[in-house]
């Protein structure tokens, strides 16, 4: 998904006695979540850098689908906030430059989701949707970085928690597969399943991130689906068959996951990404293939595809959890960090290749 941002934002008391409370606020970001700080403001006009497409994207996204264009920014109104990123996730992090909402207390973190721009006019009111819920405090993250607010302690650790957990309701000593294993959501799945006692099979696209899989995350078994082929791998690291497949990339990969379930398996559909550029219009789900029918029935399976904004009810408590395992050590997370605005769209096209390793950032 294109441009969705989420803005961390840490707010100073810029010592301003103006009508509407102005605050100076200091906001940490990650790409498309992002943290700036904020001053007091006169009523001057703000303009913005933004990341906007130049034309219809067609296959593979290249540099030249995008460009950077300046905006002017409107004046704020009662309840909203002005940020500016200092990271961006592609998922940033940004720095409140003024705020009109007393509610987000000096000193405090915010994250929200908007766009691939250097700052932004935040209504803290606005309410959530299936990607996020409306903008929030963040949570106390122990010392842990702000710039975990946008990917492993943000949308991408709550997707792996719930999406994991909720549908695939993992038990002691069943089997696991990964797909997209090494990248920001997969990584965490599975370190999700070591610590419920699954054994855990990764799939990913290079030979460093399998031995990133196997000697930092603790994998039983991982391997580069481009060199290996996946039903030799699947027979050798899971010979009686899968319980529960977590789905990052849908195509042929998890046609054959698909066929080595075990009876009553569970699958939960988060992405597709092996499709997402094609080039040609979406069709159906490869799991109502004709090819997979009869496994599908035969096996009884679970397949479940989900959004992550279905638990906003239940934000924080994901949140917590991910920070207490993280600081009892049983979780680990790793940062792909790109310099500068102007480089975001390299940062968004390398992570859609798959050159990232855990969450994929830039710094602003």
């Amino acid at each position: 998904m294109i441009g969705i941002t989420a803005a961390i934002l840490v707010l100073k008391d810029s010592g301003c006695q103006k009508e509407h409370n102005h605050f100076e606020l200091e906001v940490e970001c990650l790409s498309i979540f992002s943290v700036c700080t904020i001053n007091c403001l006169v009523e001057t006009m703000v303009t913005s850098k933004k990341i906007v497409l130049a034309k219809k994207l067609n296959g593979e996204p290249k540099e030249s689908d995008f460009k950077i264009i300046e905006e002017e920014l409107p004046a704020l109104k009662d309840g909203e906030i002005l940020v500016e990123a200092v990271w961006l996730s592609v998922d940033p992090y940004q720095r409140i430059v003024e705020s009109r909402n007393p509610d987000f207390p000096v000193g405090k973190l915010v994250c929200s989701t908007l766009g691939w721009r250097t700052k932004s006019v935040v209504d803290v009111n606005k309410p959530g949707d299936a990607r996020l819920p409306k903008p929030y405090l963040l949570p106390d993250f122990q010392g842990l970085p702000a710039s975990l607010g946008v990917g492993f302690l943000g949308m991408p650790g709550n997707t792996a928690y719930f999406g994991f957990l909720e549908i695939c309701k993992p038990k002691p000593g069943e089997v696991v597969v990964v797909t997209g294993a090494a990248g920001a959501v997969g990584s965490i799945v599975g370190q999700i399943a070591k610590i419920k006692g699954c054994k855990v099979i990764g799939f990913a696209g290079t030979d460093d991130k399998v031995k990133w899989l196997l000697e930092e995350l603790g994998f039983d078994a991982a391997y580069n689906y481009k060199t290996k082929d996946i039903v030799e791998a699947l027979e050798e690291a899971a010979p009686e068959g899968v319980d529960c497949y977590f789905d990052n990339v849908g195509g042929s990969l998890s046609i054959a996951v698909t066929k080595k379930m075990k009876l009553f398996g569970r699958i939960s559909v988060c992405g597709s990404i092996s499709s997402y550029n094609s080039g040609s219009p979406p069709g159906g789900s490869v799991y109502e293939s004709s090819t997979l029918q009869q496994y599908i029935l035969a096996n009884q399976l679970t397949i479940q595809r989900f959004r992550v904004g279905q638990w906003n009810d239940q934000w924080f408590d994901g949140l917590k959890q991910l920070v207490q395992w993280t600081k009892e050590g049983k979780l680990k997370y790793y940062e792909t960090v790109t310099e500068g605005f102007e480089n975001t769209v390299k940062a968004f096209i390398g992570m859609l290749r798959g050159e990232n390793m855990g969450k994929a950032v830039v710094k602003v």
